[in-house]
């Protein structure tokens, strides 16, 4: 059995950057902590196949545990994130993943684009972050062209949203974790990012979070598209960055407009109001009480106490949901998912490249394609 000559130091970093300890990444490779301890110590050698399960398990490529030294680990895109003033830890392994994970499908996506369509929904903004927050929303609604009456749940809003900006070219991308028997991505440290460009912008939502806040993330997410700013966001209320505040604002305005909520919105006994306000505005719970925190009509020890309230409804009421592939399309975006499938399908591309980008096994990508109809 060939051994691989890998720099013992970046099992070190691999192991710590993914957050386990010795024991935890010898469980995970099925192997005793002595013998990943001997490897750290450059005592002994992992086989090929044994250092392919380590950066598997830790959620780096391959030949990185070749390098010379542990390579730098910065976020590729701006981190924009805070936690009430305190300086950030550092991203976590998952995090940094799932971002290279959409940017390697963004890239793929645009050059399909440059490949096969005349681009006519190619997206150019010429909104920044100083524009007038009316102006920007005004913009949003004329370019998504919503139907002029919302109806139907807040979940069907969302649909209906999405299924808009994706029309726009914008690719919508949602994930709970990494696959397999991964965890769940955390919520506490990311909610959303935003990759800007001119063909294939990208808006990706931690689906990890409850499901009734994700449409405000979507919004915010997109309002980072509208003023050109690619940024990694919590989207918390108490996130004084100039760029996060903007697209809080951007996002309550087109949701839940100001002046249209404070005629609906009654002061006395609020809280047994909020299903109401929220069925008029076709939003969830958790918008209404965000946009009445930012109004000053709430405080944060409220809304707070009425998140938690609603994540237990939630809880209590998940059930069964729709099919693997259905969900997976969801995931992915329809245009996406769809153009992968079309290629492998046609032969341009193999099965196992586009399992590859779909996140599935190279077997399920045909029963994607009769999901999509293709």
């Amino acid at each position: 059995m060939s051994k691989a000559l890998i720099n013992p130091a970046n099992i070190i970093w691999a192991r710590v950057r993914a957050g386990m300890s010795v024991s935890q990444l010898a469980d995970a490779l099925g192997v005793k902590e002595e013998k990943v301890i001997a490897w750290e110590n450059g005592e002994n050698a992992p086989s090929m196949a044994q250092a392919r399960n380590i950066a598997d398990k830790t959620l780096i490529s391959f030949g990185l545990l070749f390098a010379k030294q542990p390579p730098a680990d910065d976020l590729p895109i701006p981190d924009l994130r805070t936690i009430d003033g305190r300086e950030l830890q550092k991203p976590s392994a998952s995090l940094i993943a799932i971002i290279r994970k959409v940017l390697e499908r963004q890239e793929w996506y645009k050059e399909y684009r440059k490949d096969n369509l005349k681009l006519e929904n190619s997206f150019i903004t010429q909104f920044t972050m100083d524009s007038d927050t009316s102006s920007v929303v005004a913009d949003m609604r004329n370019r998504l062209s919503l139907p002029a009456k919302r109806s139907g749940r807040w979940d069907d809003y969302e649909r209906v949203v999405r299924q808009h900006i994706e029309k726009l070219g914008i690719m919508v991308m949602r994930e709970r974790d990494l696959g397999g028997k991964s965890k769940p991505l955390l919520v506490q440290e990311f909610r959303g990012f935003a990759i800007c460009d001119d063909v294939a912008p990208v808006i990706f939502i931690n689906s990890a979070d409850a499901q009734t806040a994700q449409l405000f993330t979507m919004l915010h997410e997109l309002a980072h598209i509208w003023i050109g700013q690619s940024g990694l966001s919590d989207v918390s209320p108490s996130n004084h960055r100039k760029e996060e505040a903007k697209c809080n604002a951007i996002a309550a305005e087109f949701l839940v407009p100001e002046d249209e909520f404070l005629q609906v919105w009654i002061e006395k006994d609020w809280r047994l109001h909020v299903s109401a306000i929220a069925k008029h505005f076709h939003v969830s719970r958790w918008v209404i009480v965000r946009r009445a925190l930012t109004l000053g009509l709430i405080t944060e020890a409220q809304y707070y106490s009425m998140i938690e309230s609603y994540k237990k409804d939630h809880e209590r009421n998940s059930n069964g949901g729709p099919s693997y592939y259905t969900t997976k399309i969801s995931r992915l975006g329809k245009s996406f998912a769809s153009a992968v499938v079309s290629e492998a399908l046609s032969g341009r591309m193999l099965l196992r490249d586009a399992g590859h980008l779909l996140g599935t096994k190279p077997l399920n990508v045909k029963n994607l394609a009769k999901e999509l109809g293709i």
